[in-house]
């Protein structure tokens, strides 16, 4: 009770439509794929993998949030909206994380062991991105919207793209995973292109000059 009291008052910290902790409990299915999950976690460690595998579908059913029993997840965990969220087998969640529709935190093929993602304590994970592998995204870290995350990221970083390049945040330590704006971040790639958008503009001018010379 103490878990899902602390999950409660999660829901309701981080999202400004929540009126009531027992409007979170009863039609939240974020909530229910998380109680189920325990559930089904309880099933999976006792060796009880096809009814913990039943209860993880019948969840998946009800709530469009796919979780495997195996997957470990932390204290205070929200997820926003939900549908479509896929988490595998070997994945581990830190506490006060925070990951919002259409993500998957995946593998990359069909190795054995651990092949899907940790996170660290305080990510956030925005709408339809992939984190795909068994690496560690770090403490504090956070995932834009659409980044497919390949390889490892550092605490206190900002993952962008496809595939996702890290932009760090210098000498600011900030809670990421209690900020829910998943849009204001910097794209290194697009600061490249217009970079290179900036020589081309120079260069024309130049070779403007140039031939208005010649032709004087």
């Amino acid at each position: 009770m103490t878990r899902l009291g602390e999950t409660l008052a999660a829901y309701q910290a981080r999202d400004p439509a929540a009126r009531s902790k027992l409007e979170i409990f009863l039609l939240y299915p974020g909530v229910h794929a998380i109680i189920y999950h325990r559930i089904a976690h309880f099933l999976y460690c006792h060796n009880l993998k096809f009814l913990a595998r039943f209860v993880s579908q019948w969840s998946r059913f009800w709530t469009g949030i796919e979780i495997h029993p195996g997957a470990k997840i932390g204290r205070r965990f929200v997820i926003d909206h939900g549908m479509g969220i896929v988490i595998g087998e070997t994945a581990e969640i830190g506490d006060d994380c925070l990951i919002y529709h259409g993500v998957t935190l995946g593998g990359t093929g069909k190795d054995q062991g651990k092949r899907h993602p940790t996170l660290g304590n305080n990510v956030m994970v925005s709408t339809g991105a992939k984190v795909l592998g068994p690496f560690k995204v770090g403490d504090g870290a956070r995932i834009a919207a659409n980044a497919v995350v390949l390889k490892e990221i550092p605490p206190n970083a900002t993952a962008v793209g496809v595939p996702a390049r890290v932009v760090r945040i210098a000498g600011e330590k900030v809670d990421y995973a209690s900020r829910v704006d998943q849009i204001h971040v910097t794209d290194p790639v697009q600061k490249e292109l217009q970079a290179i958008s900036s020589r081309l503009e120079f260069l024309e001018r130049m070779m403007d000059e140039e031939s208005r010379k010649t032709n004087q």
